[in-house]
């Protein structure tokens, strides 16, 4: 068998579980469930070490109307780095406290841009931009889909994208790899960042394994934050909150709805499989932000979101994703399904199927914004 570190691939299998991990909760009796749910959540937010942030007050930048929808510009400051910068979605005449959810953007090999990818508040559209949508969301900003249906949302730059960036000033030059100038608007400017981003990962991944932390755990922490600022609006019912992404949104949600039970509904696309895929054959599809050490020795992959069971999910896959094997995300969801029925709540649960490569296209977004109809 042929594996992506070669001989030594069947060695490195043979270390994890040959059944479900130490804290699954796939085969837990029902009246031990919640019991052994936050045992293994606990153990998850200890391995990924999230670092302590206080709430901020967020301020509000700026106010504007869009295609039917009031938008506000907010920022909140960070323990280091520059503020967090959001857009706030809702339809232009919304009274009332409305359902609220929080949308979690994708990696998509750049970092240049966060937000920008999948909300639209009237600017011109950069052409990587344009040309990332119509890849990844045939076309539409997602974000503003969902808003006019009557939602609140919310939409941040993740730790490092956007807003939160790593600026080229704050490096020491010998990391600067040929780059001049990390704030070149121009489309050659952003391509050479994004590729210096992109080199920097395994720094920064290092670096935060050495203080102890890991990039799973500041996501985390941030999205946790977020999810504060949401929670605290006037206009947004707290009781009603979900939160979905594709890609490395989908990777943000598996980690915010499972450990935040304030998420009542969350929708992960594109971002489901096995620790034992990534390890004989995916692994170098991914970025570093996706590891946890020791993790896999207690729960697979997919049963980090399985940690809000009985609350709802739905998990979209598409049938030609290169990110993963097929039999990779099959097994992922028959895990989840597992999990559910565990927790006596196997209509709470859906993963759904698509053909195509790694998208969240009109068809997937339909039966998201459905799901969240009928939850929020």
């Amino acid at each position: 068998m042929k594996t992506m570190i070669g001989a030594y691939g069947p060695w490195v299998e043979s270390m994890l579980p040959k059944g479900p991990g130490r804290l699954s909760l796939q085969q837990c009796p029902a009246g031990q469930f919640a019991a052994r749910r936050e045992q293994a959540k606990a153990r998850v937010t200890a391995l990924i070490a999230p670092p302590e942030i206080n709430v901020p007050q967020a301020q509000c930048l700026r106010q504007w109307e869009f295609d039917g929808l009031a938008i506000e510009e907010i920022a909140w400051s960070q323990p280091a780095g520059g503020p967090t910068l959001a857009w706030v979605l809702k339809p232009v005449h919304a009274t009332g406290r409305l359902p609220g959810v929080l949308a979690l953007h994708d990696h998509g090999r750049f970092k240049f841009f966060g937000k920008e990818k999948i909300a639209q508040t009237g600017a011109v559209v950069h052409p990587r931009v344009a040309q990332h949508r119509a890849d990844a969301y045939e076309g539409l900003a997602w974000a503003n889909e969902l808003a006019k249906r009557g939602y609140v949302v919310m939409v941040h730059d993740a730790f490092a994208f956007g807003s939160r960036r790593v600026r080229l000033a704050d490096v020491p030059e010998d990391i600067h790899w040929g780059l001049r100038d990390d704030a070149d608007e121009s489309t050659a400017g952003i391509a050479a960042y994004d590729d210096w981003a992109a080199e920097h990962e395994h720094v920064m991944a290092k670096s935060l394994f050495s203080a102890g932390t890991t990039w799973p755990g500041v996501f985390f922490a941030e999205d946790r934050v977020a999810l504060d600022v949401l929670c605290a609006r006037d206009d947004v019912d707290a009781n009603r909150i979900g939160a979905g992404g594709l890609s490395g949104g989908g990777l943000r949600t598996n980690f915010l709805a499972g450990l935040d039970e304030r998420v009542k509904c969350a929708v992960s696309v594109g971002m489901m499989t096995t620790w034992r895929d990534f390890l004989l054959n995916k692994s170098f599809t991914h970025t570093w932000m996706c590891y946890v050490p020791l993790l896999p020795r207690d729960l697979d992959f997919s049963e980090i979101i399985g940690l809000r069971a009985p609350l709802p999910a739905l998990v979209q896959n598409t049938r030609a994703d290169p990110l993963f094997t097929l039999e990779g995300m099959e097994e992922a969801a028959a895990i989840l399904q597992r999990v559910y029925a565990a927790a006596g709540a196997t209509n709470n649960f859906r993963a759904s199927w698509y053909p195509g490569h790694h998208q969240f296209n009109r068809a997937m977004q339909a039966e998201a914004f459905a799901w969240f109809a009928q939850w929020l």
